[in-house]
């Protein structure tokens, strides 16, 4: 099993990012934002720069993980094209092969079929396109979400399970239904409550849909811990605050306590990471 993560949880700036990753050994990144910005803000120039340093220091880009989709389906679609045009660009640039989307903040399935149809329309074949279920968008449960996978093949899955749980959607019906077309998952849990907590320590069932991911063929997870405050998160969960129970006194120390109760949740069902 390998890992991914979500760094900007640690850090801000990149040598924060590229230092949390690798005292915790993991090699792999799903890029969000870097000083503050998102992905589709940073320029050509800043996207070779931290193409350059992340090679110089052994780590590989698994994922864009883009805010594409995690719009209303009428604001200034022109420009959300010409956003993930230019992140499909990004991606051929860092050497990752998936980009990470979202299906709208609308319930009207004819606009958010359409919109996603225009991104398949453009999308490069060197790229996975892999929809995350998100609370408050079109896809938030799983018959929403296998409705556009069966609509677009090449739209794979990103499974998170705090997300159903956020959604009052049980993990484990879900996966019975989105399990052909999931490519990877996102690693966070959650309370009934609601809050986020460590992962294997809410009711998202992680161990055993990890079981579930790894028997069939699944080899890489990306840490999201969401265990504490970070830059830019507010942006990315539509103006809310973040509920969630531990607490920490920095970022760094909560994204490695969210690395700490991965590790040995994969340790307690044999998996070596």
């Amino acid at each position: 099993m390998r890992l991914c993560a979500f760094a900007d949880e640690a850090s801000v700036d990149l040598a924060g990012q590229i230092a949390a990753l690798k005292r915790n050994n993991i090699s792999l990144l799903e890029i969000r934002g870097v000083d503050g910005e998102n992905i589709k803000d940073i320029s050509y120039e800043k996207i070779k720069e931290i193409g350059k340093a992340l090679e110089g220091n052994g780590i590989g880009v698994w994922s864009i993980g883009s805010p594409i989709g995690k719009d209303k389906t009428d604001n200034n679609f022109a420009k959300q094209l010409d956003d993930f045009k230019r992140l499909c660009e990004y991606a051929e640039m860092l050497g990752a092969k998936r980009m990470r989307m979202f299906s709208f903040f609308s319930k009207d399935e004819g606009a958010v079929m359409d919109c996603l149809g225009r991104f398949c329309d453009v999308a490069p074949k060197s790229i996975i396109m892999c929809h995350e279920n998100e609370k408050g968008i079109f896809g938030d449960d799983f018959e929403s979400c296998a409705k556009i996978h069966k609509a677009f093949p090449q739209i794979k899955a990103v499974f998170d399970p705090a997300n159903f749980v956020q959604c009052d959607v049980d993990t484990l019906r879900a996966w019975e239904t989105l399990s052909p077309y999931i490519n990877y998952m996102h690693i966070k849990d959650a309370l009934a409550d609601k809050s986020v907590v460590p992962a294997g320590c809410g009711i998202g069932n992680v161990k055993e849909l990890i079981k579930k991911y790894r028997a069939q063929g699944g080899e890489v997870m990306t840490l999201e811990p969401h265990l504490m405050e970070f830059c830019g998160l507010k942006g990315l969960e539509n103006g809310e605050s973040l509920n969630h129970k531990p607490v920490f006194t920095d970022t760094n120390e909560a994204f490695d306590a969210g690395v700490k109760a991965l590790k040995e949740l994969l340790e307690q069902i044999g998996e070596r990471v």
